[in-house]
């Protein structure tokens, strides 16, 4: 069956792979909430100019962007998405240029994020420029064919997320930034954040990406629909632009090409580094990513650092402020809304959406609950629940109540049973063993299955697979749970993890990570500190043991030189000048050394370059990076 727009079911062949238990639970849903208002269809459709087509590729031919992929997202909901998620998907599918206000122009669907055009006197000041260069490259060119060809005048950066200035390089290179003096606007720290974020742990953060954002799912009614803030991340080349100027005030006034900013400084909630602001003379208000037309994460499920509810909502309650005169807010991520009242709703019931769920949480842990018990009582009050932009559509009420419980408690319950439990594995197999056997737990699976009962299944399956991860049937009924789970999740990062892992299921995990070349250009702004950071982070620890080694470190384009040793089994590392009792010194160029930080490149493979030269022990050189580990990031996470 289909569960049209309104909520009413619609006949259709279902070919038996969703189970009456999501079927009902999607007509649940649809029930409850009034998916056929049509506002926001209206809205995201307003002042649409032009629509693309075709693809965007790379220059190796690969395909980076379908302009097609999502057409099948309209019309009632199949069942194997759930009707609230499906509406969002069909908002989110409105792609191409579109008029916000005079003088303002939105890309929407050439990547995750939007790319804003605003016209100054002399061209286009852009506002975040997209992931890839390879997408912002196509935006703007697509802009220009209906818009004129003007110049990129200035740029601004609103917060550190890659997907708001990795493609900076597409719409300006950084020979004519410097040459024509092109401003370069960004918030306090942003330089910092933007190019460190991933360093560390980018490997991991990388391969739970692909969980989050569904980048291998087939694009379909069974696979990915959305990602929540828009249709999907390009995977290209990211690039990066120091800015000139950095707004380092809460309040702070410019002029960019003959127009008046006020900037408002917004650091550590949706990003470290974050900025706002207010075009008084066109009576508009750009809210960055501390607004969505969804609940936003606290916790990415990807990773990151988590983030403050409480000075999120206060920030909003500014923004009411900030944003008085206007009479359009357009956002880094889905559509706009217009007229005063309207506004000043979107951004009040998510301000109260992130402090009811930060106050509610606080109240219950200090009642002595835990995270997972939190997670099952709170919900949202009526008034927020049914407001479509305080859904959970890329972040999720649960999932950010036990952010909010790490933020301020720790991962850790209280329970002393969980100060130092067993590995996942060792404590599988027992489980299994009391569970009286693999044959047994499965058959309990398979009768918690047919009831419904997923979220059993799927804790009881777990145990089985990692107990045993050849168990065939075992993974297949896991497989076939998580289908479930996926098809009536409402938010598209839990929906596309769900997926991804049936993928893994069934298929194993990906053969290669994801390739870090395509970092390149921006990770040239990354200070050298962070890569020798990381590499100390990569020390493999146990081989490292007794291991007394002294590497110099020169660049010799940067004119930079370090000390690295190991002693005590870690890596240390000191800006000096070379050490005369090294075992060898290292002399490269900076381009190579992040080849070689990328892993695109090895020591062994470059021994011969004219861009390395090695003194002292060739030998000792290979030990000592020997020891580093180079994690390809292709690591199971749902079958270990």
């Amino acid at each position: 069956m289909l569960l049209a727009a309104c909520g009413k079911p619609v006949p259709a062949d279902s070919n038996g792979e969703v189970s009456a238990t999501t079927i009902k639970a999607n007509a649940d849903m649809a029930a409850s909430l009034a998916l056929d208002d049509q506002q926001d269809f209206e809205d995201a459709k307003r002042g649409w100019i032009a629509r693309p087509t075709g693809k965007i590729t790379n220059t190796a031919g690969d395909v980076l962007v379908d302009f097609d992929a999502f057409r099948f997202v309209d019309g009632p909901a199949p069942a194997t998405v759930n009707p609230s998620l499906w509406r969002h998907a069909r908002l989110n599918a409105q792609i191409g240029l579109f008029k916000v206000t005079d003088g303002i122009y939105q890309l929407r669907g050439f990547d995750i994020a939007n790319m804003t055009l605003i016209e100054g006197k002399t061209g286009f000041i852009v506002v975040d420029p997209l992931t890839a260069k390879e997408s912002a490259a196509a935006a703007i060119a697509f802009a220009r064919e209906h818009l004129g060809n003007k110049p990129v005048s200035a740029v601004i950066f609103t917060h550190s997320h890659a997907d708001h200035f990795g493609g900076v390089l597409g719409v300006v290179s950084s020979e004519d930034a410097l040459a024509r003096k092109i401003p370069v606007i960004a918030p306090d720290g942003f330089m910092e954040e933007a190019t460190s974020e991933n360093i560390l742990v980018g490997t991991a953060m990388a391969r739970r990406s692909a969980y989050q954002f569904g980048k291998d799912l087939a694009r379909s009614v069974k696979g990915n629909v959305d990602t929540g803030l828009g249709k999907g991340v390009v995977y290209g080349s990211i690039g990066i632009l120091a800015p000139t100027q950095q707004i380092t005030q809460a309040s702070q006034e410019l002029s960019i090409d003959g127009l008046r900013f006020v900037f408002y400084n917004v650091p550590g909630a949706e990003a470290p580094a974050e900025l706002t602001f207010l075009l008084p003379e066109k009576k508009a208000y750009a809210g960055a990513e501390i607004l969505a037309q969804t609940m936003h994460n606290l916790l990415p499920i990807r990773g990151a650092k988590v983030r403050d509810a409480q000075h999120w909502s206060a920030y909003l309650d500014q923004a009411l402020e900030h944003s008085a005169s206007a009479e359009v807010y357009f956002g880094q991520h889905n559509w706009p809304v217009w007229g005063h009242a309207r506004i000043a709703e979107f951004i009040s019931k998510q301000r109260d959406s992130y402090q009811y769920m930060h106050d509610q949480t606080v109240r219950l842990m200090n009642a002595g609950l835990t995270p997972y018990e939190i997670a099952d009582q709170i919900k949202l009050p009526k008034t927020l629940a049914n407001f479509f932009a305080a859904r959970g559509y890329y972040g999720d009420l649960r999932h950010n109540v036990k952010a909010i419980y790490q933020f301020y408690l720790g991962a850790y319950d209280g329970n002393p049973a969980h100060l130092n439990p067993l590995a996942p594995q060792d404590s599988a197999k027992r489980i299994i063993e009391l569970a009286g056997g693999a044959d047994k737990a499965l058959a309990n699976a398979q009768a918690a299955y047919d009831k419904g009962d997923y979220r059993w299944v799927a804790e009881l399956l777990n145990h089985l697979v990692f107990a045993d991860s050849g168990n065939q049937a075992a993974k297949e009924l896991l497989a076939k749970t998580y289908e479930q789970m996926g098809y009536a999740a409402e938010s598209a990062t839990w929906r596309n993890s769900y997926l991804t892992a049936v993928d893994e299921l069934r298929n194993g995990p990906p053969k290669k990570g994801i390739n870090r070349a395509f970092l390149i250009d921006m990770l040239a702004q990354t200070p050298t500190e962070k890569f020798l950071e990381a590499m100390a982070a990569s020390l493999n620890g146990e081989s490292a043991e007794n291991k007394n080694l002294k590497i110099n470190l020169v660049l010799s384009d940067s004119k930079e030189s370090y000390v690295l040793w190991i002693e005590n089994a870690v890596l240390h590392h000191k800006r000096a000048v070379a050490a005369k009792d090294a075992n060898a010194t290292l002399t490269l160029t900076k381009p190579l050394f992040l080849k070689m930080m990328t892993n695109t490149a090895g020591v062994k493979d470059t021994l011969l370059s004219e861009d390395l030269r090695v003194d002292g022990s060739r030998i000792d050189l290979v030990r000592f990076f020997s020891l580093i580990d180079k994690a390809p990031g292709t690591f199971a996470i749902v079958t270990k």
